[in-house]
């Protein structure tokens, strides 16, 4: 039986990503050896979204990836303007305005390794936790 899901974001600066996701995000995290940690994250949900043959897959999506086999990664929240109040005194920078999406409220947070995370305060029904 599945029991959850392992997310690896690749970085160009691990440790700085790292440190981040610790001491700003606040994640709990184990070491595993070496420095090298694994966060717990909230609640997860999983969206297959439809794609045509030989397209893009995040051809429709407000901000494409790379590939034919990219997947995205999306923190999500209760008050977006909120969080993003919150993060912005921590010293995290959001490369763009909040938007609405239709399906949700929008933005994107800067990793310190300048990689970029979705984050997003759903309009959408969210399944229940267990």
């Amino acid at each position: 039986m599945i029991n959850g899901a392992h997310v690896v974001v690749y970085s160009e600066d691990a440790d700085a990503d790292r440190a981040f996701l610790r001491d700003v995000l606040g994640f709990p995290h184990v070491d595993v050896g070496g420095g090298w940690l694994i966060f717990r994250l909230p609640p997860a949900e999983l969206a297959a979204h439809p794609t045509e043959p030989g397209a893009h897959p995040t051809e429709h999506a407000t901000h494409p990836s790379d590939g034919p086999s990219a997947h995205e990664l999306y923190l999500m929240c209760d008050d977006v303007t909120a969080t993003v109040d919150d993060l912005t005194e921590k010293g995290v920078e959001f490369p763009e305005a909040i938007t609405d999406a239709g399906w949700g409220l929008l933005t994107r947070l800067r990793l310190p390794s300048g990689a970029q995370l979705g984050l997003y305060e759903p309009r959408h029904p969210t399944p229940p936790n267990r």
